[in-house]
């Protein structure tokens, strides 16, 4: 146990200076990460990098709420994400600027921003399982399992902050890229309409396949913090669901999932009504 907890203590230290470091908030983010049994591997693979200091991407995964269990020096990722927030907007404007190089400034201003918004960087983070890294107080875990953006996106950002820091733009443009600008279907339903409820009737009614339906699954939480689950039905097929703190919120969430299914060319098997 001691020879693990020795092994994790080396790996938090940055690799150029492995001279020893004793402050309390060092040994106590240290012990966090061990009780955590961090893998290592795994979180490499999810940015394409390795890491020269891993102090940074260590706090770019440390929640505000964890900070009352270290000590007064800890940070946690808020700076890295103020700056993973800006070096985000530059890279994906870039890259829409080059892809598209007829688009008015207008109309990239509107692609970037579906972009990058909470819900499009937090359902990127879900799909990397980022949560399983970070260091979070028990309240905001239950946040984040009940739906909450806001966490998972700043973090998303915060090892895009921490990226850059450690490596230059150049690793930083290849995490966003590969996690976010290569996906089509997430693409695809940037440059929609985003009021996807509108873009999925539009689909239908132009394929003759009816009117989406909309049924709520499940509501959950006290009457001050409702939580809407609805799916979203073309026929008898299910083509998504979304979570919502209104149903309406909810029913744009199940309708932009439908559209990412139908842009990744999945199967949609509903035939037309007669």
């Amino acid at each position: 146990m001691f020879k693990a907890f020795g092994k994790l203590y080396s790996w938090f230290l940055p690799r150029r200076s492995r001279a020893p470091r004793t402050s309390p908030e060092v040994t106590a983010i240290t012990a966090a990460f061990s009780e955590k049994k961090f893998d290592f591997a795994r979180f490499e693979q999810l940015l394409g990098y390795h890491p020269k200091n891993w102090n940074l991407f260590f706090e770019s995964l440390l929640h505000r709420s964890y900070l009352q269990y270290l000590g007064p020096q800890a940070k946690s990722n808020e700076r890295l994400e103020f700056l993973g927030d800006a070096i985000l907007n530059f890279l994906v404007a870039e890259y829409l600027y080059r892809l598209y190089p007829s688009m008015e400034e207008g109309d990239l201003t509107k692609v970037r921003s579906r972009l990058v918004n909470r819900k499009s960087l937090a359902q990127r983070a879900k799909d990397h399982r980022l949560s399983d890294f970070l260091l979070l107080s028990s309240s905001a875990l239950q946040s984040v399992d009940s739906g909450s953006d806001s966490i998972l996106a700043d973090a998303f950002e915060a090892i895009i902050g921490a990226l850059y820091i450690d490596g230059g733009l150049s690793p930083a443009r290849d995490f966003v890229t590969r996690s976010l600008l290569s996906n089509s279907s997430v693409l695809n339903s940037a440059l929609t309409d985003d009021n996807y409820k509108s873009a999925l009737l539009e689909y239908s009614q132009a394929r003759s396949l009816g009117v989406p339906r909309y049924t709520i699954l499940r509501e959950d939480g006290p009457d001050h913090d409702r939580r809407f689950t609805i799916e979203v039905f073309l026929g008898a097929e299910s083509l998504g669901t979304g979570t919502g703190k209104s149903k309406k919120d909810a029913e744009q969430a199940a309708a932009a999932q439908a559209l990412e299914r139908i842009n990744s060319h999945q199967s949609v098997t509903t035939e037309p009504r007669q």
